[in-house]
């Protein structure tokens, strides 16, 4: 069977191709570094992370205080022995560029930026007597104001320009419709078809579709448009805000389309972002039909025939992580936030992964009291900045699960280090060890979030709950009240963090046996795009700073991260 979804978690945009009996899909992945995870299938049920298209730091310009820019919406197709990954980076101005390698696991070619090419969301078509076309976005004055719509132009992939004349293909299926985007041409029985997005990729997301006889000729809508939407079926429904498809025809000609969409919890909260689902697809009287019978996206169907029989190894993708850092490099779930700086803040060393105390922290101080303008202001003012924060995390693919780490970390005053759960900026929930305003080192749970208010943007903290951290708790047992003048940790401290659904409990021990509650219950359902606003997805992991950046070193010498089964 293929389990919806098919790469659970923060994993939008997705784009698939199909190479004899391999399957290979890209999806977005805005401003973490590496970017453009690229995975692998046979079977179109198991899927495994090849490495990332954009590995290198001249390919991948992007920022840390802007967590919802960087990388939309990548397509992914193979012509004549080489692979093509075209993409746009919005930290670096909107640019539209194009990677190519011969093997799909690297090493993928320098960025070949496509001038004149205005929009996002590229995509490239290869017609069958050879040329290439390029489709994006764009913006058109008209009487009414203007809209946006879609537009083709022929490229020339030796020399990576674009040729000839520009056409607007379509506008959507509806009469000024709101964000067509995500635009994939295809070719069958003698049409080309202009499948897109629109409605936005929130609530009212929708794929819609048209057709024409020539590939830059005006495009006919579908009556039966959109082909796949669950607007219609209310706030309530487990699986939302599905949209931005890409469809692979199978060798035994039977169709297939991947698309993004997210899964509820505790009500209208989407936490772990928008993920990548599939579903089959069959053509009537010339139109494709997604999800034949019931014409949604269902949590599991019947994988193709053709397929069955194809060899893979179950469980490849790395669902969840258990850590010791005994190896010289991180698992290929691991991200950090921006481009690298020329100075490492990280390194595997004496089976610890020991992460510098920097000044920047998670919240960026520029963020506190902005317009709500989230285009006009902040990226103007924050794209050509530079530098890392300490951050390392994965993804979140399970709604309830329990992350884990052990540190080694003497805090001086002003110093912190401890597990995040990050969905945004300045929305978060975090475990920090430090030293409190005594000189005691504690462990505390701190909740950060971004608030609307009257347009304007303001950023709130508050801490959730508080636990000394002494040396007596090990003599006397972690139940024991702390009493009198708390003795020095030496050695490890024990943090962990537990999600059941939206409400998460913090624990905090000496000796990895027996954890105090530092905070539990707490309310992290604020940590949902239709709470924070962007695109991303919720990521778990590990940070440190100072308030005066050091050569210093938190040490984190095991991590766990794992699903709860219920």
């Amino acid at each position: 069977m293929i389990q919806n979804p098919i790469l659970p978690g923060f994993h939008p945009d997705p784009s698939i191709c199909r190479v004899d009996n391999d399957f290979y899909l890209v999806t977005s992945s805005f401003s973490f570094f590496p970017g453009v995870p690229i995975f692998h299938s046979r079977d179109l049920a198991h899927w495994e992370q090849l490495g990332y298209v954009l590995d290198r730091s001249s390919q991948l310009p992007v920022n840390y205080q802007l967590l919802s820019c960087g990388i939309y919406a990548p397509t992914i197709r193979y012509h004549r022995g080489r692979f093509y990954v075209i993409t746009t980076n919005v930290t670096a101005g909107g640019k539209n560029f194009i990677v190519t390698a011969k093997d799909p696991r690297g090493p993928w070619s320098e960025i070949h930026v496509i001038e004149g090419a205005d929009g996002i969301d590229p995509s490239l078509f290869f017609d069958e007597d050879g040329k290439a076309y390029y489709t994006g976005t764009t913006y058109i004055e008209d009487e009414r104001g203007g809209h946006q719509a879609i537009w083709c132009s022929e490229i020339d992939l030796e020399e990576m320009k674009l040729v000839g004349e520009r056409s607007i293909l379509w506008g959507g299926a509806l009469v000024h419709c709101w964000a067509p985007e995500a635009p994939h041409l295809y070719k069958k029985d003698g049409w080309y078809y202009l499948m897109i997005a629109e409605g936005g990729t929130e609530h009212m997301h929708a794929v819609t579709i048209s057709r024409s006889r020539t590939v830059m000729g005006q495009y006919e809508g579908y009556q039966g448009n959109p082909i796949l939407t669950h607007r219609h079926l209310g706030k309530l429904y487990p699986v939302c805000n599905v949209g931005h498809g890409d469809l692979v025809e199978l060798q035994d000609g039977s169709w297939y389309m991947v698309m993004l969409a997210s899964r509820l919890m505790d009500g209208y909260h989407k936490i772990l972002g928008r993920e990548t689902f599939l579903a089959p697809v069959e053509w009537e009287d010339g139109w494709p039909v997604v999800s034949p019978g019931t014409g949604r996206v269902e949590f599991s169907y019947p994988q193709p025939n053709s397929l069955r029989e194809q060899p893979f190894r179950e469980g490849a993708l790395p669902l969840e992580t258990e850590a010791d850092f005994s190896r010289d490099t991180l698992g290929l779930e691991w991200n950090q936030i921006g481009t690298p700086g020329e100075e490492p803040f990280y390194r595997m060393e004496d089976g610890c992964l020991k992460m510098r105390l920097l000044k920047n922290e998670l919240v960026p101080w520029e963020l506190n009291g902005l317009p709500a303008d989230f285009w006009g202001v902040r990226i103007a003012m924050l794209r050509d900045r530079k530098g890392d924060v300490s951050f390392l995390g994965r993804r979140l693919q399970h709604m309830d699960f329990e992350a884990a780490t052990t540190l080694r970390f003497a805090p001086e005053q002003g110093d912190g280090a401890g597990l995040v759960v990050i969905q945004n900026d300045a929305n978060q929930l975090r475990l920090e060890y430090r030293r409190n305003e005594e000189g005691i080192r504690e462990a505390v749970c701190i909740r950060t979030r971004t608030v609307v208010r009257q347009e304007r943007q303001y950023f709130e903290e508050s801490v959730e709950g508080r636990l000394i951290l002494n040396a007596a708790q090990k003599k006397a047992g972690m139940s024991s009240a702390v009493r009198g003048e708390p003795a020095e940790v030496s050695g490890e401290v024990y943090l962990k963090i537990r999600a059941d659904r939206t409400r998460y409990s913090f624990y905090a021990g000496v000796d990895g046996v027996e954890y105090l509650p530092v905070a539990e219950g707490v309310d992290g359902s604020f940590l949902g795009s239709e709470t924070c606003g962007g695109f991303i997805g919720a990521y778990v992991g590990l940070f440190a700073f100072s308030e005066e950046a050091k050569e210093a070193y938190a040490a984190f010498t095991k991590f766990s991260y794992k699903g709860i089964r219920k």
